[in-house]
């Protein structure tokens, strides 16, 4: 089962630093909405680790990138990761992101772990 941890508010940087500061020293992927908005931390952090990266397009991750949100999940859960990190900027999507994080096709693979805030 791969841990899932979903990553949102703050800047990108916010968010980049707090997936960082979390991510296990091995098996650790994360899906980041946005470029990074300057330091690019999951780029250094991937160039020295195992972190596995991709990044999405800004925008509503559960509406019109939905899709591109599950193929690019369903190929890193192909590869077995410890954990997860989905990272988006706007939490109001939250409650549809964790729903389709919870169907059918997602249960045995995904437990849905705690949610790291970085609008503080």
């Amino acid at each position: 089962m791969t841990l899932m941890t979903l990553v949102y508010g703050g800047t990108p940087g916010d968010r980049e630093k707090a997936i960082a500061s979390a991510a296990p020293p091995t098996g650790a992927s994360a899906i980041i909405e946005g470029l990074p908005d300057g330091a690019g931390v999951l780029e250094a952090l991937a160039a020295t680790s195992p972190l596995q990266l991709q990044r999405i397009a800004p925008g509503c991750p559960c509406c019109h990138g939905n899709l591109t949100v599950r193929v690019m999940l369903n190929r890193m859960l192909r590869s077995g990761p410890q954990q997860i990190f989905l990272g988006i900027a706007d939490a109001s999507h939250l409650p549809a992101i964790r729903e389709f994080l919870q169907e059918a096709q997602y249960r045995e693979w995904l437990l849905i772990g705690p949610e790291i805030d970085c609008s503080h």
